[in-house]
């Protein structure tokens, strides 16, 4: 078995690489102190086995697991925290590994037996009952099995076409595998949802315009393309960009 330990903390990790070294069938293939580190190891080294912390400046673990879940080859995911009991309660009662500092040599054994790939609206199930919140700061394109990262903040709209959504960014566009709909809950206190099709962002809005129809336009900032607005979505807009009134 293949592992990756996962945590911003030098002695965390080489607490597990030592208990590791006591458990048969392990073998350590990689560490890495950060989110990003960690997604670029599991694209290079394939682990079987990822122990994730879940606080780490920048990405934190569960946005690393979020975006591992997108993989073919995804590897499993044990968490690795100093969360309270409650959340062990909530992770286990989903059926998420998670192991709670200082880690024992038995419960991690127990853990790596019975460690499985997570599916990210479990992992979400998982992160809300045990009161942990964070909203992603990326959202992530899988380029065979390599990972983009997109940051929220570059993103101007996102739009629907069938199964995919196009993320239209300061930087280009890429594919997602994502449903709208779930992005707008996401994100909902930055992106406002236009049309059935279509998720923009506030800030990126350079103007609403409407046509001699009546039909609503919203013009994107840094893209310059005008997008239409369904008369469904159009009185929530019109507050947004009003501010409220």
């Amino acid at each position: 078995m293949r592992i990756l330990i996962v945590d911003d903390e030098q002695p965390a990790r080489e607490r597990l690489r030592r208990l590791l070294g006591e458990i048969s069938d392990c073998e350590v293939c990689g560490e890495a102190g950060n989110g990003n580190d960690a997604l670029t190891a599991c694209a290079s080294l394939k682990p079987d086995v990822v122990l994730l912390d879940v606080r780490m400046p920048g990405l934190w673990g569960i946005e690393v697991a979020q975006h591992l879940s997108t993989l073919t080859e995804a590897p499993a995911i044990i968490f690795t925290t100093a969360y309270g009991d409650h959340a062990v309660d909530a992770f286990d009662a989903h059926a998420i590994g998670y192991l709670l500092k200082p880690i024992r040599k038995e419960k991690l054994a127990r853990a790596l037996t019975h460690a499985s790939r997570i599916s990210a609206p479990r992992l979400m199930q998982a992160t809300r009952a045990a009161s942990i919140e964070h909203r992603r700061e990326h959202v992530c394109a899988r380029l065979g099995e390599q990972l983009r990262l997109i940051p929220i903040d570059d993103i101007c709209y996102f739009f629907a076409d069938q199964k995919y959504v196009t993320v239209h960014h300061k930087n280009g566009e890429d594919l997602i595998d994502e449903p709208l709909k779930e992005l707008g809950q996401e994100f909902a206190a930055d992106f406002i949802r236009i049309h059935r099709n279509a998720l923009v962002a506030e800030k990126h809005i350079a103007a609403v315009e409407r046509g001699t129809d009546g039909q609503y336009s919203v013009r994107i900032r840094e893209r310059d393309v005008l997008l239409s607005v369904s008369r469904r979505h159009a009185a929530e807009l019109l507050r947004r960009v009003r501010g409220g009134e």
